[in-house]
């Protein structure tokens, strides 16, 4: 065989052994997890990938309804495991966005805490996981409040104008102001809506800020005295700074689970029922909720 002939089966041979390796990549199992920011630590993503050999893509979204959103338009497909808060979970179901589970599939599911489960959203728990669950608190620095904070209404208080940091959920936001009055968070009544509004003006001349993000860094470096945080947040706070005083609000408090969904043309169902189980053992679940700072379901 002369050299050129030699030549040319050897680069044959390269450029199949290129194309194969790439087939090879092209090939590996995917699973694409939507969900927000920040939701797992970074170990617990790596042991599922090294665990099963799929590799995980984190999508995130800034809201609950942007999910919903992206997930209509993709028909219930582009997602494998989707996480969100239980309001919009209701939606996502009578949507016809969210499949059925297999409880066969997914064996830890016996570790989940009945507590949560049989919710408004999902009464027979056949769409939806809970990955966690949180109240949001008011927390303050005693040091820095001439009041005595005992509830919601004394956010209303004069003396504490410019001086609250607050989460930015509408629906929080709103449900909190309902307590407030009397009412209930769950208020449906337009009328009672448009009261609502006109005593959330009252608030305003109280508010530093509204930040759904980090809420509780106004209240560490000064910016706020006063601040309505998340669950998560509340403990970011408390670890920083123990001596603040956290409050259950006398009115009463607002109750939220997040639930893990696969959606109905979800492109790697396997994957999702995998992650879904290996989330839910005790041990996994332990290293997501130290890190999370939210109740373990």
């Amino acid at each position: 065989m002369s050299n050129r002939k030699m030549m040319t089966v050897t680069a044959a041979a390269v450029m199949a052994a290129a194309m194969l390796s790439a087939v090879n990549v092209n090939a590996e199992e995917e699973m694409v997890l939507f969900t927000w920011e920040g939701m797992f630590p970074q170990e617990v993503l790596d042991g599922f990938q090294e665990e099963t050999g799929i590799k995980l893509i984190y999508s995130n979204f800034d809201t609950d309804e942007t999910m919903l959103e992206k997930l209509s338009m993709a028909n219930g497909g582009d997602y494998d495991v989707v996480i969100a808060d239980d309001y919009i979970l209701e939606q996502a179901i009578a949507q016809g966005l969210v499949s059925e589970l297999d409880p066969s599939q997914i064996p830890a599911l016996e570790n989940v805490n009945p507590l949560f489960q049989g919710q408004f959203y999902d009464p027979d728990d056949k769409y939806t996981v809970p990955y966690g669950a949180g109240i949001p608190l008011i927390v303050y620095d005693a040091d820095m409040v001439d009041l005595d904070i005992k509830g919601y209404n004394d956010l209303w208080d004069e003396s504490l104008e410019d001086d609250i940091a607050i989460i930015g959920s509408y629906r929080v936001i709103a449900g909190f102001t309902q307590l407030a009055m009397g009412r209930t968070m769950n208020e449906e009544d337009p009328a009672i809506i448009e009261e609502t509004g006109k005593k959330l003006l009252e608030l305003a001349p109280n508010i530093r800020m509204i930040q759904d993000d980090n809420t509780q860094n106004a209240l560490l470096n000064g910016e706020a005295d006063v601040a309505l945080l998340y669950t998560s947040q509340v403990m970011a706070a408390l670890a920083e700074n123990p001596e603040l005083t956290v409050v259950y609000p006398e009115e009463g408090l607002g109750f939220g689970v997040m639930g893990m969904f696969i959606p109905s043309e979800a492109p790697n169902k396997d994957a999702a029922n995998k992650f879904i189980n290996y989330i839910q053992t005790p041990e996994i679940a332990a290293q997501c909720f130290d890190y999370m700072g939210y109740y373990c379901t």
